[in-house]
């Protein structure tokens, strides 16, 4: 008896589906049979285990016909990936992660490549709960299309949006076009990638002068813990597996701040274990002036690049992450809508820092952000750090 069935039809390869690698086989299929890798992976999900290496190994066979079909323009190859990725993947505990990630790059592939009239039908049929993957996978593709402005003028997208709301799903809150300050979203420019030099970060932002009044407000500082707060904050990073828990940590002072102190030397004395040692390795501290779709842009493009060993969340995930963090940094309640939330982080001053520590990296990324609010007596850090000296050290 065959142990693995599941085969092509006539065609280019007479070998098993789930050993198919060459990714023009996979695409001539899709082009030509589209249905032989739908029923394949079916037949392969209902054969395996949720949990185990089975599982996995199914899973990684189904994401790749998947990806293919998602690529592959037709309304048939969009509603076959969409089933695949929603209905069909293993759902147990130890590949729900991977999932949720291969849901969620499915999406973006589906939003690139297919065209909207090929996608609209899939939003016919109304969901009943937020947790069924099905459910997650359509949200997913809302969230994509929103972000590129395919969305508008969709009855039935909206309808979808309006009943996902309804559910609570976690991405029914984002706003359903794209706004001003989110225009540096997967956009990617040459020579603008990570700042790794104090150079580079005094070439693309103006530096603030450090003080002595700076220092001193610094050590005055009460810090408040906030537990919540800081893992929301963080989570950008911590979504997109970046190889180091981030920091963030929420201050106040006992009476407002000069804004000209609001600079490096001031956040070298803040009780901060990213600064931990500054000034006993070679090169200087330096802080730079910046504005909120920077850091707004820098938190998206944490969680949708993902750390060099991590987790690349897809568009609209990254984009809930980077909003839920730019609210914890503000100090905002969750219901504040996003374009009074801009305005106020307008009236907030931000900075981005560099330092030489033994807490940051200095090879793959590092980001630092600072804000002082309005009143000038609460001020917030962020920090992170990534590596794949690891990855290195395993190759």
């Amino acid at each position: 008896m065959n142990d693995n069935p599941v085969t092509p039809g006539d065609g280019a390869s007479r070998r098993p589906l789930g050993e198919l690698s060459d990714a023009a086989e996979l695409k001539l299929l899709a082009e030509s049979r589209p249905e032989e890798l739908y029923e394949a992976a079916e037949r392969l999900c209902r054969d395996v285990s949720d949990d185990g290496p089975a599982g996995s190994a199914a899973l990684r066979t189904v994401g790749r016909f998947a990806d293919v079909l998602a690529e592959t323009r037709s309304r048939e190859c969009a509603r076959f990936a969409v089933d695949l990725v929603g209905r069909l993947l293993p759902v147990g505990p130890a590949h729900r992660e991977e999932g949720d990630l291969l849901r969620r790059s499915v999406a973006a592939k589906l939003a690139r490549s297919q065209q909207l009239r090929d996608l609209a039908p899939l939003f016919g049929e109304l969901s009943d709960t937020a947790q069924d993957p099905s459910t997650d996978v359509r949200a997913c593709l809302l969230g994509e299309l929103a972000l590129i402005g395919a969305w508008q003028g969709r009855p039935a997208l909206d309808a979808y949006a309006e009943r996902l709301r309804e559910l609570g799903h976690p991405l029914a809150v984002l706003p359903r076009t794209r706004l001003d300050v989110e225009h540096r979203f997967t956009v990617r420019v040459r020579g603008l990638g990570s700042v790794k030099t104090s150079a580079q970060l005094r070439s693309r932002f103006p530096e603030v002068p450090p003080t002595d009044s700076g220092a001193a407000a610094g050590r005055a500082v009460g810090q408040v813990p906030d537990g919540t707060r800081a893992r929301a904050a963080s989570e950008p990073f911590t979504a997109g597996g970046w190889a180091r828990e981030p920091e963030a940590r929420f201050f106040t002072l006992p009476s407002p701040l000069d804004p000209d102190d609001f600079n490096i030397s001031f956040v070298k004395e803040l009780p901060l274990d990213c600064l931990a040692g500054e000034g006993t390795r070679r090169g200087g501290a330096v802080a730079c002036r910046t504005a909120p779709d920077d850091v707004l842009n820098t938190l998206f493009a944490a969680a949708y690049d993902g750390g060099v060993n991590g987790r690349a969340q897809g568009g609209a995930y990254a984009r809930l992450y980077a909003w839920n963090s730019l609210y914890a940094l503000l100090g905002l309640p969750t219901d504040v809508p996003f374009l009074e939330a801009v305005g106020q982080a307008l009236d907030h001053r931000w900075l981005r820092f560099m330092a030489f520590t033994d807490w940051f990296h200095h090879d793959t990324a590092d980001e630092a952000l600072a804000v002082l609010d309005p009143t000038r007596t609460r001020v917030t850090v962020l920090a992170a750090t990534d590596t794949d000296a690891d990855a290195d050290a395993d190759g």
